[in-house]
């Protein structure tokens, strides 16, 4: 039985379509492993998938990939060219070969996490990995006294998973801090928590408000956070998937009460 050319035609554009829609896999290596990852991942995903663990202070997957820390540099080989590229926002490609523990990028590391301790030298996530790192003592004197390392992800999380905005980073140089709008206390923001939550060492507090028992403010620096029993691995952590679904139902029924208050 023939089949009609009109139908043929919708028939073979569902099937096209339905080939664009599945994630296309291309082979990569990584540290001497073939692995097939869909395209368009970032290497640090690709890594993960393959169970090996890159090193980083600015990423977490629920929101955008910011490269700021630039601890998880890795080396790629891509048409006989080797660069370094950090590795949590930079998208595998096909044919590429990615090299995540030269004796090139673990200097880099090693020089980063120094500079780090320069600022942050009581940190105790700083301290963990310079320990990993065979770091005994840094090379660099202690500059400052400070617990934020200017990651973002309190900033990035507070715009773009809570959608308030109440903090940013603000200044440049070695006076670039993180603080509300004129460093006043913020209209905006409700008290959540995200970040004091996200905030790798911990130098966000949420404390209750004086004037406002009932509600909480937000206080910087002056907090450590305890050692992690999960070796600061956020993305793989159960505490930190109960965290964001508990943090997406407050900000609902934040919203939800919002909307339903009388303008």
């Amino acid at each position: 039985m023939s089949i009609s050319r009109t139908r043929y035609d919708a028939v073979n554009r569902i099937f096209c379509d339905a080939i664009k829609d599945e994630a296309v896999k291309i082979p990569i290596i990584i540290d001497n492993r073939m692995v097939q990852i869909e395209q368009g991942t970032f290497i640090i995903e690709a890594a993960k998938k393959a169970d090996i663990v890159i090193p980083t202070l600015c990423y977490h997957e629920a929101i955008k990939p910011y490269g700021a820390c630039r601890l998880c540099m890795v080396e790629v080989v891509q048409n006989r060219q080797r660069r370094l590229v950090t590795s949590c926002n930079f998208p595998v490609e096909p044919g590429m070969e990615i090299f995540t523990d030269t004796p090139g990028v673990r200097k880099i590391r090693k020089t980063i996490v120094e500079l780090l301790l320069a600022r942050c030298p009581g940190v105790s996530l700083l301290q963990t990995m310079a320990r990993q790192m065979g770091i005994d003592r840094p090379r660099l004197k202690k500059r400052n006294d400070k617990e934020c390392i200017l990651c973002g992800l309190c900033v990035r999380f507070c715009e773009e998973s809570v959608g308030v905005g109440a903090i940013g980073l603000s200044n440049r140089g070695t006076d670039r801090e993180v603080a509300t709008p004129f460093k006043v206390a913020s209209d905006v923001c409700i008290g959540c928590g995200s970040c004091t939550y996200i905030c790798p060492t911990g130098c966000i507090e949420m404390l209750p408000d004086e004037k406002t028992p009932c509600l909480r403010s937000m206080k910087m620096e002056g907090h450590s956070c305890p050692s992690c029993s999960n070796n600061y691995q956020c993305d793989s952590c159960a505490t930190d998937q109960e965290f964001l679904v508990e943090m997406r139902r407050v900000v609902s029924e934040f919203r939800n009460l919002a909307e339903k208050a009388p303008s």
